[in-house]
């Protein structure tokens, strides 16, 4: 995707990443720093999370790494309490960090089921929780405010073998939803977005054969969305005007029909 914004749109924000080691967590990190945010990048890849401060700072941009685990609720704690001791209350949050792992049901892989839950649900309430107090002081201040969840177009797809990865985005988009009755009169933005198909390390955790011939198809003959598709929508549903929110963003490559 061409660059959409320029300039500084997100100056002064304090923008949070979750699963910001590789993917599109990195590449929206490096984005909203370009376009003006002090950036704290999140997750448990130390050496990877230091290359994307270093891509950043070699931009001109601020970041802070931050290797933490999202299901470990103090440490998310902690980070939280680091944010805001080094630049000030996060107004941006990009709840990102999640893991893809397909199998049949009948299969039985709970230790799968679990990590799934354990990251995609526990992970983002988590961060959530930790996060939230920012995000209302922040908002309270007239600040512009973003929470924003990645969920998946499984969570609206019926897919076979796709039940517990489609069952947690379903709830983070339903949760999100439902956070907006909460949050939006307290003028927190909160939003969703739903990718398709995008060609990042995640389809490499899939062990499943159908499932992995399923997606390996996909990527090889359609044109996938690029973790900076990610990155510049990400960006452009902060830089909209403060009474502006973009709730459920459904972004697909073209050809994808599935």
């Amino acid at each position: 995707m061409s660059a959409l914004l320029s300039g500084s749109p997100l100056a002064g924000r304090v923008a949070v990443v979750s699963g910001a080691s590789s993917g599109m967590g990195a590449a929206t990190a490096e984005r909203l720093a370009e376009l003006g945010a002090t950036v704290v990048v999140l997750a448990r890849r130390k050496d990877k999370l230091e290359n994307v401060v270093k891509n950043i700072e070699a931009a001109g941009g601020t970041a802070l790494a931050l290797s933490v685990d999202v299901t470990d609720r103090a440490a998310i704690q902690t980070a939280a309490h680091q944010v805001a001791d080094r630049f000030g209350k996060a107004d941006l949050v990009f709840n990102n960090a999640g893991v893809q792992l397909i199998s049949g049901i009948e299969e039985l892989k709970v230790d799968d089921w679990q990590r799934q839950i354990d990251l995609n649900i526990t992970g983002l309430m988590n961060v959530i929780a930790a996060f939230l107090p920012h995000l209302t002081e922040s908002a309270a201040q007239g600040k512009p405010t973003d929470l924003i969840n990645t969920s998946s177009i499984a969570a609206t797809r019926i897919l076979e073998k796709f039940s517990i990865y489609s069952g947690t985005k379903a709830y983070i988009s339903h949760l999100t939803r439902l956070l907006r009755v909460e949050l939006g009169p307290k003028i927190v933005r909160v939003a969703t977005i739903e990718p398709g198909m995008v060609d990042t390390e995640l389809p490499d955790h899939v062990t499943d054969p159908d499932a992995s011939k399923l997606m390996a198809d996909l990527i090889h003959d359609i044109d996938c969305l690029q973790s900076a598709d990610i990155a510049e929508t990400v960006a452009f549903m902060a830089a909209v005007p403060r009474h502006v929110n973009l709730t459920e963003i459904t972004i697909m490559p073209t050809a994808q029909a599935i």
